[in-house]
């Protein structure tokens, strides 16, 4: 139910324009990569951005706008742990009390808000195990994507299957190995895909990132803050020069 404060062309404006929505109405102040994301309005959506982007602050105000302005919706959170998903909803629901909205869990969810038009928020844990059961969800988010098993990844997708869903996965890289960037790399043009670099974050300094730089090494440096996939630990060849060394237009021996 939208509060009494907005006109009617107000609501409409808010539900077509989530950045503007966010800024007039959550207040925040979004940057251009931020609005980008917003308004993406993308089925499926990969955030491959530095560390303190504000990825969980952006994806939790995408999550109230679905909340607050489509009735019945189910929206789905998952993170690597409990404390993460519940950290997420802790920023919807601060978001949801700017709207006038004393959102509460919804009875059968531990990590969960419910809004007065029905709609509902769930985080769930890191567990393949304990998220089954979920179904029609509308927007599913990811986040840490790079952290959360594979397992889980193949649990939680189903919930998609009925009603056409949408799904985000946001993370800063972690490798070259697991579903995140198995999605980044070779999951096709149905993936709507955003890199944000610390280099295009306004409220990272050039003075922070050398010093960073410094303390943390070369290879962490450009993972956690330039969104490159570096190679996992402990393996002799890299990724791609194992992917490299197999061709299917040689022909074997025998």
């Amino acid at each position: 139910m939208i509060g009494n404060k907005e006109s009617e062309r107000e609501r409409l404006l808010y539900a077509i324009k989530p950045a503007r929505f966010v800024w007039e109405r959550l207040g925040l102040q979004p940057d251009e990569s931020q609005m980008h994301m917003l308004q993406s309005g993308a089925r499926r959506g990969l955030l491959n951005c530095t560390r303190q982007w504000g990825k969980s602050t952006m994806a939790a105000a995408m999550a109230v706008h679905r909340a607050y302005f489509f009735h019945e919706n189910v929206i789905v959170v998952v993170s690597p742990s409990a404390r993460q998903s519940g950290e997420f909803l802790r920023k919807a629901k601060g978001f949801a009390g700017k709207l006038g909205i004393r959102a509460r869990g919804d009875g059968d969810n531990e990590i969960s808000l419910m809004f007065p038009n029905g709609s509902r928020m769930v985080g769930l844990p890191g567990s393949e195990s304990t998220v089954r059961g979920f179904s029609a969800v509308s927007l599913m988010v990811i986040d840490e994507a790079a952290r959360v098993p594979d397992e889980l990844y193949k649990a939680v997708r189903p919930f998609l299957a009925v009603g056409g869903g949408s799904l985000w996965l946001m993370s800063t890289p972690f490798g070259k190995r697991g579903f995140f960037y198995e999605e980044w790399a070779n999951g096709g043009a149905r993936w709507e895909r955003m890199e944000v670099p610390a280099t295009r974050c306004p409220r990272i300094s050039r003075e922070f990132l050398e010093e960073e730089r410094a303390a943390m090494g070369e290879q962490w440096f450009r993972q956690e803050y330039l969104c490159e996939f570096g190679d996992a630990g402990g393996s002799l060849f890299s990724r791609d020069a194992i992917e490299g060394a197999f061709s299917k237009e040689v022909r074997p021996l025998f």
